[in-house]
């Protein structure tokens, strides 16, 4: 998953939810509040970077500001009210920004712990030197933690970065394309075929080639909503700026066909016949409800998702290893 450096900030945001745990936070809750906080970061270096990068944060009215800088300017319950605004002014926002910050709370209500996060757990990190996706690690991360001291587990499964670059290196994806990932996640498969594309054919895109690749190029569906937040989050961040959003939340891939077709289909999927209908609960947790439907055009069963998938990926990334030499 993570490599030893984005492991060290697992584990040290990790200290921190043990601390808004006492606060009466859910670890789930957490997390969300990191992914807005980590967003707002990133999107603040995004303009410090080495060419044209405007801020993805508009101000408000007269000018005021609700960015990474303004929140790192306030103090006690100045920094409380900066913070809440900040939410509510960007859930207002058209677009994928608006989705990223759709019905986002501040849960971090003492000040002190707020500005304890920003400075000490956030600031001091260079956020963009890291790995892509960053944040979807971290995410990960904490899930994996938050599983490990919970009976019901996570629930969720991801696929490691280097099988995703493996994958996408094999497929090849053009300008031309137009890519999908029905169980998306945290957005890595569509991140990684834009990167893929942006990098191999630079500038010989023509420009509606850039204006498809920014808008057009990719599509996911992810059932749950805070996952979907991540991938959305790390699409904008990679230069994706699509109306309507490219990600649709709450929708189970096993369930129905969307009647959308690609030219490419880059996904690591769920496994096996049957589904619970899933709801999330007022932690933001995931939960299954006794109804179930199953998938008559999958014809094969299993009774180890988890294990049947491990041995496919290895299996595809054995195949991939072949393929490139």
């Amino acid at each position: 998953m993570a490599n030893g450096t984005t492991q060290h900030i697992v584990n040290k945001a990790w200290s921190f939810a043990h601390v808004l745990r006492d606060d009466g936070l859910s670890y789930m809750a957490y997390t969300e509040q990191i992914t807005f906080l980590l967003f707002l970061k990133m999107a603040d270096q995004r303009t410090k970077l080495p060419g044209k990068h405007s801020n993805i944060i508009p101000p408000g009215k007269n000018g005021k500001r609700y960015d990474w800088q303004a929140l790192l300017a306030e103090e006690g319950e100045d920094l409380e009210k900066q913070y809440r605004l900040t939410l509510e002014h960007l859930s207002k926002q058209p677009g994928m920004l608006g989705e990223i910050f759709k019905k986002a709370k501040p849960d971090i209500q003492n000040p002190a712990t707020l500005k304890r996060l920003i400075v000490d757990l956030i600031e001091p990190e260079d956020w963009l030197s890291l790995e892509a996706d960053v944040k979807g690690d971290i995410y990960e991360g904490l899930l994996a933690k938050s599983a490990a001291e919970s009976p019901k587990g996570a629930g969720q499964y991801f696929t490691p970065r280097e099988l995703i670059k493996a994958i996408v290196d094999v497929m090849q994806p053009t300008p031309e394309d137009t890519v999908c990932d029905p169980a998306c996640g945290t957005g890595g498969f569509l991140f990684t075929a834009h990167a893929y594309v942006a990098n191999r054919y630079g500038r010989k895109l023509d420009p509606d080639q850039k204006k498809h690749l920014r808008t057009k190029f990719v599509r996911g569906w992810e059932l749950v909503p805070a996952t979907a937040r991540l991938a959305i989050m790390n699409l904008m961040l990679h230069g994706i700026d699509a109306d309507p959003c490219p990600i649709t939340s709450g929708i189970d891939s096993l369930a129905a066909d969307p009647r959308e077709r690609f030219s490419m289909v880059l996904t690591n999927p769920p496994f096996g016949k049957k589904s619970s209908i899933a709801v999330v609960n007022d932690e933001g947790e995931l939960e299954k409800e006794d109804v179930a439907y199953e998938r008559q055009d999958f014809w094969t069963s299993t009774k180890n998702k988890q294990h049947d998938l491990q041995t496919a990926l290895e299996q595809f990334a054995a195949i991939a290893s072949e393929l490139k030499r």
